[in-house]
């Protein structure tokens, strides 16, 4: 393990350097990013959408199928295989985390299923988790860490768990400002809202855990999105955090599950070339201004005036989102669908995918670097001076 500068991160009993390693959905960490990661000793992470698209049997099974219930099967299958294939790095020693969005059909399934196959901690994000106890109720030594962005969704998941003698393991406090992907504001104009800040949110949460009887330091607070430098982490750490997560930088490894056009489109990126846009769930997200991007914002306008509910735009009728803007005509949401789009940029076709990135700069600039380097830039001074 290396020799972390900041204090280990204690998860269920077993101490782990204290990076938990973002979940990036489409077939973007997988086995192999989660296994390296936690083979060093972090938390590495699946995240379980459409992990199907990393098995060309499976694949090639479901291709023209419109069985929701079949497809949501290979999912799973899938997320099995991957499990399984990330232990098969990490071994038992590794602690492999899988994300799951509550904004999925069927997250309840995807849950149980990371729980069987023999996760160390299921980490749910994209909503409110209030039955993740109850779906893990047969697991009692599986973590529960769910993603949320503020002090009033934590109280509210808190008085909900707590009526079920549960706590979470730890919270993953994420700043729409900064982080990729989904964001955890609703509308465009909270995203750079000073209600997000870290300093001020942290502090937040540790008057709720007073206010419900709680000790100030009974569940560790893990800071996402915009922190890439050791002074950053550190920064959290003076702040009472007790890890963070980091998405980006390992998107951009060496082990990284993504096709080499993905890592090379989210390292060659500029802060010009990175924007934040209302997705097709109707929440903002952020990510690389690519061809199709840049295509569809330039349509968006007309295309969300145009949007019918009584039109069906989905031509499979997908269920892969609980809400989708695209598929039910809600023109307050973004006009296309997510899923073709995210998986192309899982393909590496950098004209038609959709490419989602933090908003900061990478540790290494352009460079694609190891599992380990990424590491040991943020848990120790190496890089301090030199990067």
């Amino acid at each position: 393990m290396i020799e972390s500068f900041f204090p280990l991160l204690n998860l269920k009993g077993r101490s782990l350097l204290p990076i938990i390693q973002g979940g990036m959905g489409i077939g973007i960490s997988a086995h192999s990013l989660a296994g390296a990661v936690a083979k060093e000793g972090a938390v590495g992470t699946i995240a379980s959408v459409e992990l199907r698209r990393l098995h060309p049997d499976i694949m090639e099974r479901t291709r023209d199928c419109r069985d929701h219930d079949k497809l949501a099967e290979s999912n799973l299958e899938a997320l099995d295989r991957e499990i399984k294939a990330a232990r098969d790095i990490c071994d038992t020693a590794g602690f492999i985390a899988v994300n799951v969005m509550k904004a999925l059909k069927h997250y309840a399934d995807l849950v149980r299923q990371a729980c069987i196959s023999g996760a160390n901690a299921i980490i749910m994000g994209a909503g409110l988790p209030f039955d993740l106890p109850d779906l893990v109720r047969d697991f009692d030594d599986v973590s529960l860490i769910p993603i949320l962005s503020e002090e009033r969704g934590v109280r509210a998941v808190l008085k909900k768990w707590m009526r079920k003698n549960r706590l979470p393991d730890a919270i993953v406090i994420e700043h729409p400002r900064y982080a990729g992907g989904h964001l955890g504001a609703t509308r465009m104009e909270e995203v750079n809202d000073s209600k997000f800040d870290f300093s001020h949110v942290l502090e937040a949460i540790r008057g709720v855990f007073k206010e419900l009887g709680l000790a100030v330091n009974s569940i560790p607070l893990i800071p996402a999105g915009g922190i890439n430098s050791f002074e950053k982490l550190k920064d959290m750490f003076a702040m009472g955090a007790s890890a963070a997560q980091i998405g980006t930088p390992f998107a951009v490894t060496e082990e990284c599950d993504a096709h080499p056009n993905f890592k090379r489109v989210l390292a060659e990126a500029t802060s010009d070339d990175i924007v934040t846009f209302m997705s097709a769930a109707g929440l903002p997200a952020r990510a690389v201004l690519t061809p199709w991007l840049k295509r569809y914002l330039s349509s968006e306008k007309d295309m969300r005036a145009k949007a019918d509910p009584d039109v069906a735009r989905c031509a499979r009728n997908l269920e892969c989102l609980t809400h989708c803007g695209f598929k039910t005509g809600n023109s307050a949401a973004g006009q296309f669908c997510i899923e073709t789009h995210l998986a192309a940029a899982q393909r590496g076709d950098i004209e038609k995918g959709l490419f989602f990135r933090g908003s900061e700069l990478l540790p290494f600039g352009n460079q694609i670097r190891t599992v380990k380097e990424v590491l040991e830039f943020f848990l120790t001074d190496r890089y301090a001076v030199a990067v």
